[in-house]
């Protein structure tokens, strides 16, 4: 990874206008499109499949207007006056007139209508319109025609007698667009200030910012234009705004913070910028990428609207990620020397100390590390009890999705909502449907009084209002009030209620029923969210587990790091639930009341909170892992690699927490509890947790963090996220020439159960040969061609190191396996390219096709003749290639000693050595076994100088 990044950000370096000017073309060309092409957001939370949305589908069939989107003209009069008198009532009446009148209205239900009940408030002070606006979404529903019938009501207000109130809203009235204000702009300053003191430079601290907001808008006009194709919730797009800024100025931060100090010291632009997009680029992808799979984890959850949350805010993150490894690297090539510091900073950096001596005090990230690692013990258990407890109101969390309760207060939703509570109760703005199949009833009238009855028997209910049927009398509607609001966990028992009694109505009417409408779907929402957390939780830690292991190559440092997640995590929503439900610190961010949580913030703050935290561990503790294998003990290690990253990483988390906390004040209440709890995440994950709890544990284990099982570290992939493969490019750039004209040189290669201790070396214009056990030959040639892990060993295949740049040697080395024979010829003459640098043939001793050995010797003269391409053959014995007339041969031998290895590949199941002497051409080889059973080492041989090639 490191290898490929540090070639993409030397080509971005060197055409930095052409990288800034397509991602700007993009951004245009995008932001075109959204402005003649944007789709609208849909807030109606379903679960296909749920009990209460089967109902709802069946309802839409066969009573389509029971379905429609509502809106509710509340009448108030003042007190001592009824608006059934003689002079009001008539004014209503003419009012429900008017509004069935306007061109976008289906229907108008006066307060006093034959099939209606409880529009009129106990003491007749209030009465209620019921406006049916046909079958769309709040979003889809107009402006203008919310304007229209606040006109309406306005017209309604202006006829009665003074005093009167008249409030227009309801579910037409409860959609939110999302938008972007001043408040939000704040966090980007605090964070161009944070980015100028940390940096030193105010272009550089600009740069995260540009690289962060064309990210951003990017990511926002995709969703708009993606708006058009799939349902997606006023929530996404300020989600994947909020996370993208976030995330996209600390990943640039990350790269031009190592781009910086490299400066300082004294390297110059191109190898800064492209080692530092290799190392500082390479974990901003580890981290990205663990950002994206818990977004896109949210799909366990099996809720639609929750997995395009995911999947946007994942597309935010990985643009970031995309745009932070291209564009920062033009930008860099275009400013060039110019982003040097003016002066280096005294003491900025923490030389590697001498044996017996401690590390330089390192300013105050020196003083910090020391403290929290001098009694680790204490703490540990400080950290975790007291972040513990933060958590600990966690349990008392109450979730609900959004009604007009939480709306801002003075907007026609929020008004409305309020005048029905004072009037007719919390109940009336959240009422429950059930719906009867009453097509095989002999009395279907009867029925509906029977269970009309029923209903209002059970705890909870206010009144039944409405039981009527459908046209064709094959459907009944009942409408519910309850006695609590839509979110209070009484309604929620209510609904567990009523499906209670489906079996009892089968039994006793002979009709099936369902328990619909919006706030039954709303609950089977919140029902399913609360079950899906365990799940996610178990894949979130399961993952935290699995990469920090291949990460850090350590058991502990992953079971440290699972803790510390789940330290933040807890105390992100312990404190959310102290502000949101139990309203503690309400005026502060500018609400007037406790709240239900929105359902979806727990899970999708885990699976954010996760990715976030993932970042701080990765780029603090890989310092310290690269601080130790460098050979200071395991104190010293954690000390030097905390005040090596602890700067950014803390200028990182004020950045982030920033960002957060300027969108909690203004805006959806569902993106505040998010912003909130991921605001309070990263404060206690970056200072309580990464930068005191982590120190402290891996002082207190000592070597042991760092401890993995040997066969374990063998099987794991290694993603280098410390740019080990850049460091080692450069440490070898001359070797073992300064101009790798060589086709192949290796040292000491190994692959474990096929060979070891090989040295190979091939010119280019010669043909060698390696003879030997099939396993270990194939296992050779395969590792030198680029499409075989070396476990051991240096080599240079066609002038590139292995194994980090295998993908580039298997471009340049042509591999042929003379063991399929069909087509062998074709394969032969076409295996040496302009471009290629060596050609692999395995089982040339297979051959004995003439034509096919025609072109293997014709493919070995053009490569003599060519003089620029090696040419190497595999074979079981030496005697069997006289014909090809190779220039040397190297021989793999078998020993007595058994190996305990691992897999094998081919015949062979030995360990395989070659020989340091290779034989002389066309010499039998009759001692070296076909199959050996045993484990393989050097057997020596004379040779002959001038034919000397592979060992």
């Amino acid at each position: 990874m490191s290898s490929f990044l540090h070639d993409l950000s030397a080509w971005c370096f060197h055409r930095g206008k052409t990288v800034i000017g397509v991602w700007l073309a993009v951004l245009v060309a995008l932001g075109a499109l959204t402005l003649g092409f944007r789709g609208s957001f849909d807030d109606s939370f379903t679960i296909p499949g749920a009990p209460s949305q089967t109902a709802m589908d069946h309802m839409k069939a066969v009573f389509p207007q029971a379905a429609d989107l509502m809106a509710n003209v509340v009448i108030t009069v003042p007190d001592g006056a009824s608006v059934e008198s003689q002079v009001n009532k008539p004014k209503i009446e003419q009012g429900v007139k008017d509004l069935d009148k306007l061109d976008f209205v289906k229907s108008a239900t006066s307060p006093w209508g034959d099939y209606v009940d409880g529009m009129v408030s106990s003491d007749k002070t209030a009465a209620v319109i019921q406006v049916d606006v046909g079958d769309q979404t709040s979003m889809s529903f107009p402006s203008s025609d919310k304007q229209a019938l606040q006109d309406a009501g306005k017209k309604i207000q202006d006829s009665m007698p003074n005093g009167t109130k008249v409030d227009v809203g309801g579910q037409a009235f409860g959609a939110t667009l999302p938008s972007l204000g001043v408040t939000e702009a704040l966090g980007v300053i605090v964070a161009l200030v944070v980015l100028f003191i940390t940096l030193g430079s105010l272009i550089a601290a600009g740069m995260p910012i540009v690289t962060a907001i064309i990210g951003v808008g990017i990511s926002a006009c995709l969703t708009l234009l993606l708006a058009n194709f799939t349902d997606v919730n006023s929530t996404t797009p300020m989600l994947a705004v909020m996370l993208g800024l976030a995330v996209g100025i600390d990943y640039a931060l990350f790269i031009l913070s190592r781009h910086r100090d490299q400066l300082a010291d004294g390297v110059d632009p191109e190898t800064s910028a492209t080692r530092a997009v290799a190392t500082s680029g390479s974990a901003v992808i580890f981290a990205g990428t663990t950002v994206i799979i818990a977004l896109v984890g949210l799909s366990i959850a099996g809720i639609p609207f929750l997995t395009v949350m995911g999947i946007f805010a994942a597309i935010g993150v990985a643009l970031a990620v995309l745009i932070a490894l291209t564009m920062l690297p033009a930008f860099m090539g275009l400013m060039g020397a110019r982003m040097t510091p003016r002066k280096r900073r005294v003491g900025r950096r923490a030389k590697k100390p001498a044996k017996g001596e401690g590390s330089r005090p390192g300013g105050i990230f020196g003083w910090w590390v020391r403290v929290v690692t001098k009694v680790p013990l204490v703490t540990v258990l400080v950290v975790v009890v007291g972040v513990g407890s933060l958590a600990i109101p966690m349990k008392d969390l109450h979730l609900s999705l959004p009604s007009a309760a939480e709306d801002a207060v003075g907007t026609p939703s929020r008004q409305t909502y309020d005048a029905l509570t004072e009037k007719f109760g919390e109940g009336f703005n959240g009422p429950i449907i059930v719906t009867a199949d009453i097509v095989n009833s002999d009395d279907p009238m009867g029925v509906i009084k029977d269970l009309k009855k029923d209903i209002e028997a059970l705890p909870g209910v206010k009144q039944v209002p409405t039981a009527l049927p459908n046209q064709n009398a094959d459907t009944a509607m009942i409408q519910v009030i309850p006695d609590t609001g839509p979110s209070d966990e009484a309604t929620s028992d209510l609904v567990t209620r009523l499906r209670d009694q489906q079996s009892k109505w089968q039994d006793e009417y002979d009709v099936d029923t369902g328990v619909t409408g919006q706030t039954a779907i709303q609950i089977d929402v919140s029902d399913q969210l609360g079950g899906a957390l365990v799940p996610f939780g178990i894949f979130v830690i399961g993952l935290c587990l699995v990469l920090l292991t291949v990460v850090f190559r350590s058991i502990a440092v992953p079971i440290k790091a699972t803790v510390g997640y789940l330290l933040s995590a807890g105390s992100a929503l312990g404190v959310s639930q102290l502000v949101f439900n139990r309203g503690i610190g309400l005026s502060i961010i500018n609400m007037d009341k406790a709240v239900p949580i929105i359902s979806f913030m727990p899970i999708v703050v885990m699976g954010i909170l996760f990715g976030l935290a993932m970042d701080y561990e990765v780029f603090l503790v890989s310092r310290m892992r690269e601080s130790y294998t460098h050979g200071m003990d395991a104190k010293e290690a954690v000390i030097d690699g905390f005040i090596h990253s602890g700067k950014v990483v803390t200028a990182a988390a004020v950045i982030m927490f920033s960002v957060f906390a300027f969108f909690i004040p203004e805006g959806m209440n569902a993106l505040r509890e998010i912003a909130l709890a991921l605001a309070v995440g990263i404060l206690v994950d970056a200072f309580l947790v990464r930068m005191t709890f982590v120190p402290a544990v891996l002082t207190l284990l000592g070597d042991k963090a760092w401890w993995v099982p040997k066969w374990l570290d063998r099987h794991m992939p290694v993603l280098d996220i410390e740019g080990e493969a850049v460091t080692r490019e450069a440490k070898l750039a001359e070797w073992p020439t300064a101009s790798h004209t060589e086709a192949v040189h290796g040292e000491k290669l190994a692959v474990h159960g096929l060979f070891s201790d090989v040295d190979a070396h091939v010119e280019p214009g010669e043909v060698q040969a390696v003879v030997g056990p099939t396993g270990p030959v194939t296992g050779l040639l395969l590792a030198l061609s680029g499409r075989l892990a070396l476990d051991e060993g240096t080599c240079r295949s066609a002038g590139e190191l292995l194994p980090d740049r295998a993908a580039k040697v298997r471009r340049l080395v042509s591999f042929v396996d003379a063991a399929e024979a069909d087509g062998l010829a074709g394969r032969l003459r076409e295996a040496l390219r302009p471009e290629t640098r060596m050609v692999v043939v395995d089982h040339a001793d297979r051959i004995v096709d003439p034509d096919d050995r025609a072109a293997l010797a014709h493919l070995c003269d053009n490569a003599r003749k060519r003089g620029a391409t090696g040419v190497l053959l595999g074979a079981q014995r030496a005697r069997r290639l006289d014909w090809a007339r190779p220039d040397g041969f190297g021989e793999l031998v078998a020993t007595e000693a058994p190996y305990q290895g691992g897999p094998v590949l081919g015949d062979a199941s030995p360990e395989a050595v070659a020989a340091p002497a290779p034989g002389e051409p066309g010499r039998p080889q009759d001692s070296i076994p076909e199959s050996p059973d045993v484990a393989t080492a050097v057997r020596p041989r004379t040779v002959d100088p001038s034919t000397e090639g592979t060992r």
